[in-house]
């Protein structure tokens, strides 16, 4: 089984245009048209191929999404890596852009006392996979992930939920900027990098995350 690389080594080596969201290194390239698009998975259809490791691309009419991680080992491995460059060459013989500030990854956060039944119930009505009782996640990789905190048990049961927002270390300013002035507040900048606790006008919090500090 390939070594997963830390978050921290992945983001020093990771080629222009990718970027470390959650346990994968993602881009989106923006082609402009389909025809370019296809041309472009066409071209990393045949280097993934070529070195039997595949991403998952999304393509659209405006862009291709590329996402990358070893499923054997569970994270970003030298692979990854490897094919990333070797993408992102492609796209610069293309003349196609890559465009980081379109990144992101979201999550939902709940807080259990009891994370196995809850793993359990989730990833039933859900369809998803439970991992150790921790993520539960869609086992097409494109739904939203959902990840159970472990709390104390309340004596008045009641849904806890937030949502995590994982953007590019530069766009998280942007991104809580923006949150702000569209009413939301400032609730915590305690665990800055990792992530920075907002609330909307009602009190319902979110994290926007990155990768850094998160190995």
């Amino acid at each position: 089984m390939p070594e997963t690389l830390k978050r921290s080594e992945v983001r020093e080596r990771q080629p222009a245009g990718f970027e470390v969201l959650l346990s994968a290194i993602e881009a989106v390239y923006a082609t402009g048209d389909f025809a370019t698009g296809l041309r472009f998975v066409e071209r990393i259809g045949a280097a993934a191929e070529a070195v039997n490791h595949h991403p998952d691309l999304t393509l659209t009419y405006p862009a291709v999404h590329v996402r990358l991680w070893s499923h054997d080992a569970g994270g970003v491995t030298e692979r990854d890596l490897a094919l990333a460059t070797t993408i992102s060459q492609i796209a610069s013989e293309l003349g196609i852009e890559a465009t980081p500030d379109r990144l992101s990854r979201i999550e939902i956060g709940l807080d259990t006392h009891d994370r196995p039944a809850v793993a359990a119930f989730w990833a039933a009505v859900l369809g998803y996979e439970a991992i150790d009782d921790l993520d539960i996640c869609d086992p097409q990789g494109r739904q939203v992930t959902f990840w159970l905190q472990q709390s104390e048990a309340s004596e008045e049961p009641r849904q806890r939920f937030h949502v995590d927002v994982s953007v590019p270390p530069d766009q998280a300013e942007v991104r809580i900027a923006a949150a702000l002035a569209a009413g939301g507040t400032l609730v915590s900048r305690e665990h800055e990098p990792a992530f920075i606790v907002l609330a909307d006008p009602e009190g319902n919090k979110v994290c926007v995350c990155t990768s850094v500090g998160r190995d």
